[in-house]
């Protein structure tokens, strides 16, 4: 993601520019962000499409795939091993999406399917699910039910990927090699992801099957309170606290977390604060968009369907975090120009109110007549055939790959004092 200092403006080879002249090419990329974007979704993902894999499922657990591909080559290895070898943009931004999307491609048909699914765990591969027999034991179920396994242990990833940048950047290998650090960051953000998975959506996917499959997980523990046994009860809590990251980091250039930083940077105090912090704010936030939900459609109930299920109403939470993710990175990719030189404190209210006025605009058109129709989605809101966090997602990829990838390319990358980066 966006560095503290960085935000990108502008055409490459020219000064600082109007205000006027950076808005303009920044909704000028933007238009053709969404462009592209749409493209791909007609090619790759429209279910009456080119390849029609949004089933949802599938789809959904390859562009998860991606996003953790490219969270993992930016943040957590940060380029490595290629991080000094010089590389001209475009080139070098078509050099890394195309490495992000091999990755992706791995993740889920190799290490998942084809390694993990058949020699350890069951569920992560349709091919075993299918082999071992069962009620709904055919391929598209199988497809289904371990893509949304794969869906949950890369959200576990990228949180915990995430997080590590903004609350403890390089610690505690800030002196160490790059190669010792990005294994050792990679190693150390794979064992707490693991953990988390185990715990928050293992017990879920265990019972997706017929009978329950309880000698390996234990019943959802969180079923009793939480009115369903779906794993979207965790998932919408998880994605409300990556907002939060995201908003600190983008929005408000990771603050108030650099409030602990120690004399050599981030360090443990500040990545303690940050988990913390961003795990309340994302609860609050959770709750929030519950009670507004009830204040719509009224209380869910168990054993309710659509808008009604409580399933629906933390999924739906989280859907909304995802719309609020995406206007952050429009927001100050692409928008931020007027608000380079404001004071900090206006400068981050303004942010936060332009990213989500963004979000709620995208949230509109997902749901309205014009984006069913562009999209080809199924009409409606709590549509079990449908979520919108594939589309912020895939959208949020092709924005990440701009920034990070391409440094910004056609428009150029720059730091706080104007010098291209």
């Amino acid at each position: 993601m966006l560095s503290p200092s960085s935000s990108i403006a502008y055409a490459p080879g020219q000064g600082r520019p109007s205000v006027f002249a950076g808005t303009i090419a920044g909704i000028v990329n933007l238009a053709a962000v969404f462009a592209l974007v749409t493209g791909l979704w007609y090619v790759l993902l429209r279910p009456n499409g080119v390849y029609a894999l949004y089933t949802p499922m599938y789809g959904f657990s390859l562009v998860v795939a991606v996003v953790a591909a490219i969270v993992l080559i930016a943040k957590v290895v940060e380029f490595y091993p290629l991080q000094s070898v010089a590389i001209a943009d475009p080139v070098r931004g078509v050099l890394f999406t195309a490495i992000a999307v091999l990755i992706g491609i791995l993740i889920v048909h190799g290490l998942f399917w084809n390694f993990i699914g058949r020699f350890g765990v069951t569920y992560f591969s349709p091919w075993s699910i299918v082999a071992a027999g069962g009620v709904g034991a055919e391929f598209f179920n199988a497809r289904e039910n371990a893509s949304t396994a794969i869906i949950y242990a890369l959200a576990a990833f990228v949180w915990i990927a995430l997080f590590w940048a903004v609350g403890f950047g390089r610690w505690p290998w800030s002196n160490a090699a790059a190669g010792v650090r990005a294994w050792s960051r990679f190693a150390s953000i794979a064992l707490f992801a693991t953990l988390l998975y185990v715990v928050l959506f293992h017990p879920h996917v265990c019972a997706l099957f017929y009978p329950a499959q309880t000698m390996a997980g234990v019943a959802p523990w969180w079923a009793a309170f939480a009115q369903t046994a779906s794993a979207y009860f965790t998932l919408g809590l998880v994605l409300c606290t990556v907002l939060w990251i995201v908003v600190s980091d983008v929005l408000w250039e990771q603050w108030p977390w650099r409030l602990l930083d120690s004399a050599d940077g981030p360090g443990f105090a500040r990545g303690a604060f940050a988990f913390s912090g961003t795990i309340a704010l994302g609860a609050l936030t959770a709750w929030i968009a519950l009670m507004a939900m009830t204040a719509v459609w009224m209380e869910p109930f168990e054993g309710g369907q659509y808008t009604e299920a409580p399933y629906f109403r933390y999924l739906h939470a989280g859907e909304i975090a995802g719309f609020g993710m995406l206007g952050a990175f429009v927001a100050r990719a692409y928008l931020d120009a007027p608000l380079q030189h404001v004071a900090m404190a206006a400068r981050f209210a303004a942010r936060t109110l332009l990213a989500a006025a963004v979000g709620a605009a995208a949230y509109l058109f997902y749901y309205s007549g014009a984006g069913t129709a562009l999209l080809g989605r199924v009409p409606g809101i709590g549509q079990p055939e449908d979520t919108p966090l594939v589309w912020t997602l895939l959208f949020i990829a092709v924005v990440l790959c701009q920034l990070e990838f391409f440094r910004g390319w056609p428009l150029t990358r720059m730091d706080g004092e104007g010098a291209q980066r």
